[in-house]
């Protein structure tokens, strides 16, 4: 009888790691088009190697909706946050939160020191946290990710306002 390879990982050098899901849901068939655009740009981004970045991999979550996604590990919060707030990254979160396109976004972060944070966009059908633990909106300290997950240190000014002009 042939026995079970098991392995482990010493994850001692990355006392900072961070690892974070992110989806993408088509909520109607214009999303489509959002889709496919996105896709390549991700994909040319995370050639570029940014820092902090170790690993990337794509995944599907569901085909209906089509909900595809993506599971991150990063160096530590600070490579992260930085690469969140410069572009091209940033210019996706404005295009996406002035016009969401057909689709939704959310993503969900944990941090091997502690603390967990989640944010979730257009979602017309909870996943992860939001099935089970209290909604909250996103206002205040919870619009940063941050403060979300009640880390240390100011973060740094959003590429979007809290509230939109107007409001």
């Amino acid at each position: 009888m042939p026995s079970t390879s098991r392995k482990t990982v010493d994850l001692s050098q990355y006392p900072d790691l961070v690892v974070i899901y992110l989806g993408l849901r088509v909520q109607a068939f214009r999303g489509l088009f959002r889709l496919f655009k996105l896709g390549p740009q991700i994909q040319k981004s995370v050639e570029a190697k940014p820092d902090g970045l170790l690993l990337h991999e794509q995944l599907f979550f569901g085909f209906f909706p089509l909900h595809v996604g993506m599971r991150q590990y990063w160096r530590d919060f600070e490579s992260l946050e930085k690469w969140v707030r410069a572009m091209p990254h940033q210019s996706w979160w404005v295009e996406f939160l002035k016009n969401p396109g057909g689709t939704s976004f959310w993503h969900e972060t944990y941090m091997k020191r502690g603390g967990m944070e989640a944010i979730y966009d257009n979602l017309h059908s909870p996943v992860g946290f939001l099935k089970f633990a209290p909604n909250l909106e996103a206002r205040g300290p919870s619009f940063s990710a941050r403060k979300r997950a009640g880390l240390q240190g100011e973060a740094p000014a959003s590429p979007v306002p809290e509230q939109p002009a107007g409001a």
